[in-house]
């Protein structure tokens, strides 16, 4: 009796909304899970291995999206032609089997249905959410930005020889080669630190929203570019602990950093400490400033008809 009382009291457009949820979890929650499985077991592609950070990020915008579900009723139905054409798009990604325009589908039907259940101010509203789930959907732009990193491949080995050195080791350092202890180990594209750099940008990206700071464009920029510098050293150091452990012969503590949950230890410790970094920047940022002390001193009103207090 209950149940059917329910049914009586939801309208039409929200029983919609249900069976297209449905629809949705049906269609893509395996490829969710084939997501969530292979970047916890490292079983998927290394170039799909770079969104892992979606592990966090996804259900991070599903919690956004169900605590804005009431805001999300009181807004008018409101149709936006862009809502079916995205629609479209999503559905024949969807069926192509391509594997990377599969994976693009979601974001687009998603975004396709916001559009065309609330328009624009829905989109407004879930916008955050949709967002993090297109950062974190795999797709082949590691892939793509791999043969351009030459250049931060050079600067890491050349900084990693430098420190090696300085500790008293005998280094030699050619283009992204680093030879120690009659050994070589290669800085390769995908040690590059583009899987950290996006993670901590993303994490970054969580971070200002979670707080508060995202409304802060000084606090934002300066944030997330100290997070990017903080990235790119963190990559530095652990290149030179992997080039130590290699030229040393430890490897063991090699493949624990490299392969096993050492690496994922390492990458915790960074994001950990964007959390003091940003509540730093924050507060320096939302300190109010002193009145100035020329003159009296005083601020002073006025009002409507020019007499001041």
């Amino acid at each position: 009796m209950q149940l059917s009382r329910q049914l009586k009291n939801t309208n039409t457009p929200q029983l919609l909304e249900f069976a297209i949820i449905g629809v949705l979890v049906l269609l893509y929650a395996p490829i969710l899970l084939h997501w969530l499985n292979g970047w916890a077991n490292k079983t998927i592609s290394t170039e799909h291995e770079y969104f892992s950070h979606g592990i966090i990020g996804i259900p991070f915008a599903g919690y956004l999206a169900w605590t804005n579900r009431k805001l999300w009723q009181r807004l008018p139905d409101t149709l936006h032609p862009l809502g079916a054409v995205l629609l479209i798009v999503g559905g024949v990604f969807y069926l192509s089997g391509v594997t990377d325009w599969v994976n693009m589908s979601l974001p687009l039907i998603l975004t396709g249905l916001c559009l065309l259940f609330k328009g624009v101010p829905g989109l407004k509203l879930q916008g955050f959410s949709l967002l993090l789930l297109f950062l974190a959907t795999p797709n082949p732009i590691p892939y793509l930005i791999a043969p351009y990193t030459l250049p931060l491949q050079s600067f890491i080995a050349g900084t990693a020889g430098f420190i090696l050195t300085q500790l008293g080791m005998q280094v030699t350092v050619e283009g992204i080669n680093i030879f120690v202890g009659g050994r070589i180990v290669e800085v390769a594209p995908y040690c590059a630190g583009l899987k950290m750099l996006f993670t901590t940008s993303y994490v970054s990206l969580m971070l200002l929203y979670w707080t508060g700071a995202v409304t802060n464009r000084r606090t934002s920029l300066w944030f997330i570019s100290i997070s990017i510098i903080l990235s790119v050293i963190a990559n530095i150091i652990r290149n030179t602990i992997l080039t130590y452990f290699h030229g040393t012969g430890n490897e063991a503590a090699f493949k624990w950093l490299h392969d096993s949950w050492g690496g994922d230890l390492y990458s915790a410790g960074l994001l950990m400490l964007l959390i003091p970094v940003l509540n730093r920047i924050d507060s320096y940022f939302s300190e109010v400033p002193q009145p100035s002390k020329e003159g009296s001193g005083v601020l002073r009103t006025w009002d409507g008809e020019g007499n001041g207090d």
